[in-house]
């Protein structure tokens, strides 16, 4: 297990976090994910722990609340050290029926970070994030709030999940200008699957020295090494087809993983997750599992080291096709790049 810096933090978390959706016994949409009593999650981290992973990642939503309870008892159960671990949580979504039982509003998140704690048992989080957008509240309250939280002790640090390159970009400046605490990293979907976050946001979290959190690196259980090109749906994805996948796309990929997992005598999902690990942006990949063989073949990617002839034949398997202006961009970039490798020209050249 290697260790990154969240961000430009001092902050060092493990390449792999440990994501706790399937904790908790939830209904609807989290009672697919997995609904794991305890004596489920005792174990899991227990593994996970031991694996040497450092960073659990929970949400006030995930099975309204119990994820993080569940979360916090193992940690007691198991006589686990807090200040070795770094707990992550987040607020935005509905935690009641209230009109202001939601969002990112100074209102809902100064009420949720106390209720998270309370669940989790604990003074405070090592990371506060907002779960996603909230178009009704001024990013300026928002901001503030964060601050307060982060100054009051309740949090170390804050970031974000689901949020736009422009978003990111407009609160670094508003922190910074205002003197707040700033946001240090991104919660985003990105996969060998699902790559549209190269566009935009990966440049802009390059650029502006933000950590970047992977959440579901198997694209739903697409990358699993269950889905093969003309066979029918199985698994999570027969219900629950999330996120979504450019289907033939990804097939071409998962067949190019299909050759490195044999050279390596790893599996698919552990070449999913080893080109992820690779890419210098990511600061962790956030890894779920409702049974241990998931969770022990999931911390197997630590051991899978691909060349980088493997990573460009991953890349090019399933690259994302440029866009506007990015293409521009690079188009016009020609005119510079190198214009000047050697000496620097005179006033006469």
């Amino acid at each position: 297990m290697r260790y990154n810096r969240l961000g430009r933090t001092g902050l060092f978390v493990s390449e792999l976090c440990l994501g706790t959706m399937t904790f908790g016994e939830g209904e609807g949409m989290f009672a697919q994910m997995g609904a794991l009593g305890q004596s489920d999650v005792n174990p899991l981290v227990r593994a996970a722990v031991d694996a040497g992973v450092n960073f659990i990642d929970t949400a006030n939503v995930y099975s309204a609340g119990k994820s993080e309870e569940a979360v916090g008892r193992a940690v007691r159960d198991l006589g686990l050290s807090r200040d070795d671990l770094v707990i992550a949580t987040k607020a935005l979504g509905p935690m009641g029926e209230g009109v202001n039982a939601r969002g990112a509003s100074r209102f809902h998140l100064l009420n949720q970070i106390d209720a998270s704690l309370a669940r989790l048992g604990m003074d405070h989080v090592d990371l506060y994030q907002i779960h996603g957008w909230d178009p009704s509240t001024p990013m300026e309250e928002t901001l503030r709030a964060l601050d307060t939280i982060v100054t009051s002790g309740r949090a170390r640090y804050v970031g974000v999940s689901n949020w736009a390159a422009w978003q990111i970009a407009r609160a670094l400046g508003k922190t910074e200008q205002l003197g707040l605490a700033p946001l240090v990293s991104l919660q985003a979907y990105y996969s060998l699957a699902g790559r549209d976050l190269e566009h935009e946001v990966v440049p802009m979290l390059e650029s502006e020295g933000v950590g970047l959190m992977v959440w579901s690196p198997l694209a739903g259980g697409f990358l699993s090494g269950k889905y093969r090109r003309g066979a029918d749906a199985e698994g999570r994805r027969a219900t629950f087809d999330f996120p979504p996948v450019d289907k033939d796309r990804a097939y071409d990929a998962v067949e190019v993983m299909d050759d490195i997992a044999a050279a390596h005598g790893a599996t698919v999902p552990q070449v999913a997750l080893a080109w992820l690990l690779a890419k210098p942006v990511v600061s962790s990949v956030i890894i779920g599992a409702r049974k241990m063989h998931q969770l022990e073949d999931n911390l197997g990617a630590c051991d899978v080291k691909l060349s980088a002839d493997e990573m460009a034949r991953l890349d090019a398997s399933c690259a994302p096709a440029p866009q506007y202006p990015g293409w521009m961009i690079a188009r016009q970039g020609e005119y510079r790049n190198g214009a000047f490798a050697g000496a620097p020209p005179s006033k006469d050249d």
